[in-house]
C-alpha cells in the first residue's frame, strides 16, 4: 500500500466504471487478462477493497480472500455497500451494480482461489510473510497465472526469490484509494517475464488506469524521486530558516503543489513518511541524497503523528487555529526598475510589473533587477546573499508559473538595510501577490526543491528505472505535481538546473546536492549545442 504519498492528490479517475465493455478499451489482443477471468485479492484492508472494486467493476469474477476467518466475508459486505453508494450518486445503474455483486465472492479457503487469472496481495508489509503468501499460492494457481505483489516499499525481487517460476511474479503499486486514482507502477522484478509485466500493463489499462512500467529500485518511481519534495523542506526549517507554515505556503501558492510537505505528511502520518524516508535511505546503502530528518525523527519519537494522533507540525484539536504564514505588511512599490540581462524563467515578470504601471528600463547585464535604492533583486540560484559584499541582495524564489502565483518568497541578508527589502516587498505587492520573506538559505524553497526532484528524476531515468514520459507521469498522477520535474527540468533549462546543484554542493559538501552524472550529462549536452 503506498500510504506515503498517494494522499498528495486531487481525487480524478473512475469511480463510475461500470460497463464489462471498459475491461477491453485499450488491450493489446490478447495481452490482457481478459474479464471473463476470476482476479483473486489476497489481503482484505483498505487497499484490497480497493484493488478488488476496481476489477470487480471492470467485469472480472473477482475472489477476495483474508487469512483472518470472517474477514472476506466482511470486506464483501463493504465493497457492496460501496456498490450501493455508487448507486445513489448515479454512478452506477442498478442491473450493473446486480451483475458485480454475483461476480463478488468471499474465499474461505486458499484453495477456492485455484482458478484465478491473476492474484493480487495487499497484505502487511512483511517480506517473510509476504514470500510464504506466494509459496503457498504457487501450489494452488495454474501455472499461467500472474502473481502480483502491491508492495510499495519491499523488493519485488525478493518476494518472488523462492518461487518456482519467478517469470511470472510482477508488482502491481496501486494508489490509495485504488478505484479513485489513476496510477499503477508495473514493477518487473529481476527475473519478472516481459510478457508477463506487458500482461499485468495491459490489464490494468484496461481497467481505466494508467499503468507506468519501471524497474525493481527502492521506491519504484514514485516513493523514489518524491524524497525531495519533503526533504528540502525539513532541511530549510532545521536550518531556521523558516517555520512550516511558511514553507507549505511557499510551495503552493509559489511552486504551484498542491499541498505543502508538512501539512501533507501530517495527513500520511509522520511515522509512515519517515519509515518510508529510512526504508529508501537504507536500501541505498545510506546514499546523502536520501537522508532522513532529525526534525522528523523527534516528532514520531514525540508521539506527534499528524492527524491521527491530533498533532503532528500542526495541532489538530478541536478549536485549534492553523499557523499563518509569515506574510509581508504592505509596503509602497517602486515606480521604476532596471532589469539587467534576461531573468530566465523568471523573465515573464518585466511584463507583469509594466502592466502594474512600474516603469521597467532594459540593459544588459547577467540577469538582475536593480532597485531604485540600488539593491539588487536576483533569481535563487543556490548561494546566499551574505555572499555578495558590498551589494546588497534580495533574492527571490522560483515560480511555475509567475502570473498565476498568489506568493512570493524573498530572503536577504544581515546587510540589506530595511528600505531596500521594502522596496523588494512592495515590488511584488504591486503585482497583487502576498510576500513572505524568509532567512539567507541557498536555494531557498521552491527552488532546491524542483533541482533536487529534477535530478533524481534524470537520474532514475539513466539508471534504467523508467523512462522519461513515465516518470513525469508517475509525479503528476501519482503525487499531483504540478508539473513533471523533468518537463520543468526542461523549461529551466539544464544549465540552470546544474548550477543550482552545484552551488548547493559548494555550499553543503556532503554528497547530497551534487549534481548526479545524468544532470551534468544534459548540461555539457545543452552547452555544446549552444557552443554550435
Amino acid at each position: 500500500m503506498s500510504a506515503d504519498v498517494s494522499t498528495n492528490v486531487t481525487v480524478r479517475g473512475s469511480d463510475d466504471v461500470t460497463a464489462r465493455e471498459t475491461a477491453a478499451e485499450g488491450q493489446d489482443g490478447a495481452a490482457a487478462v481478459g474479464p471473463d477471468r476470476t482476479v483473486a485479492v489476497v489481503g482484505t484492508g483498505t487497499m484490497g477493497q480497493g484493488i478488488a472494486q476496481v476489477a470487480l467493476v471492470a467485469g472480472h469474477p473477482v475472489r477476495l480472500y483474508d487469512s483472518a476467518p470472517g474477514r472476506a466475508a466482511e470486506a464483501v459486505a463493504a465493497l457492496t455497500a460501496r456498490l450501493d453508494r455508487l448507486v445513489e450518486k448515479g454512478r452506477l445503474d442498478a442491473a450493473a451494480r446486480e451483475a458485480a455483486v454475483g461476480r463478488l465472492h468471499a474465499a474461505e479457503d486458499p484453495a477456492e482461489l485455484a482458478d484465478a487469472a491473476l492474484v493480487i496481495e495487499a497484505i502487511v508489509e512483511d517480506l517473510a510473510v509476504k514470500q510464504r503468501l506466494f509459496a503457498d499460492l504457487e501450489k494452488i494457481v495454474g501455472d499461467d497465472a500472474v502473481l502480483a505483489t502491491n508492495t510499495s516499499s519491499l523488493s519485488v525481487t525478493a518476494i518472488a526469490g523462492g518461487l518456482r517460476l519467478p517469470g511470472r511474479f510482477v508488482g502491481l503499486h496501486f494508489f490509495n484509494p485504488a478505484p479513485l486514482l489513476p496510477l499503477v507502477e508495473v514493477v518487473s522484478g529481476f527475473a519478472t517475464d516481459p510478457d508477463v509485466a506487458t500482461r499485468a500493463y495491459e490489464t490494468v489499462k484496461g481497467w481505466g488506469k494508467t499503468p507506468v512500467r519501471c524497474a525493481d529500485t527502492p521506491g519504484f518511481i514514485v516513493n523514489r524521486v518524491a524524497r525531495p519534495f519533503y526533504a528540502e523542506a525539513l532541511r530549510v526549517f532545521e536550518e531556521g530558516a523558516a517555520d512550516p507554515a511558511t514553507i507549505d505556503a511557499a510551495l503552493r501558492e509559489c511552486g504551484g503543489f498542491r499541498m505543502g510537505p508538512f501539512e501533507l505528511t501530517d495527513l500520511i502520518g509522520q511515522d509512515v513518511n519517515e519509515a518510508v524516508t529510512r526504508s529508501v535511505w537504507e536500501s541505498f546503502y545510506q546514499d546523502p541524497k536520501f537522508t532522513p530528518s532529525l526534525a522528523q525523527r523527534r516528532l514520531v519519537e514525540s508521539g506527534r503523528l499528524g492527524r491521527k494522533s491530533g498533532h503532528g507540525w500542526f495541532s489538530y484539536a478541536e478549536g485549534a487555529e492553523r499557523p499563518e504564514p509569515r506574510t509581508e505588511a504592505p509596503a509602497e512599490a517602486p515606480k521604476r526598475i532596471v532589469v539587467e540581462g534576461d531573468l530566465g524563467p523568471a523573465e515573464p515578470l518585466v511584463a507583469l510589473f509594466e502592466e502594474a504601471g512600474i516603469a521597467v528600463r532594459r540593459k544588459k547585464g547577467d540577469g538582475n533587477i536593480v532597485l531604485p535604492g540600488g539593491g539588487l533583486l536576483m533569481l535563487a540560484d543556490g548561494e546566499s546573499s551574505f555572499e555578495f559584499f558590498p551589494e546588497e541582495i534580495v533574492y527571490f524564489d522560483l515560480a511555475l508559473d509567475y502570473a498565476r502565483a498568489s506568493r512570493m518568497v524573498l530572503s536577504t541578508g544581515r546587510r540589506t538595510v530595511p528600505e531596500t527589502l521594502a522596496e523588494a516587498v512592495g515590488l511584488f505587492q504591486a503585482l497583487g501577490k502576498q510576500v513572505s520573506v524568509i532567512g539567507d538559505v541557498p536555494g531557498m524553497i521552491v527552488a532546491r526543491t524542483v533541482a533536487m526532484l529534477a535530478d533524481l528524476a534524470a537520474d532514475a531515468v539513466d539508471r534504467g528505472v523508467a523512462t522519461a514520459e513515465d516518470v513525469d507521469t508517475a509525479m503528476r498522477l501519482g503525487v499531483n505535481y504540478p508539473a513533471g520535474p523533468l518537463e520543468w527540468a526542461e523549461k529551466l533549462g539544464p544549465r540552470r538546473v546544474c548550477d543550482l546543484l552545484r552551488a548547493l554542493h559548494e555550499r553543503y559538501p556532503t554528497g547530497r546536492y551534487g549534481p548526479s552524472q545524468a544532470v551534468a550529462r544534459r548540461c555539457a549536452e545543452a552547452d555544446e549545442e549552444d557552443s554550435r
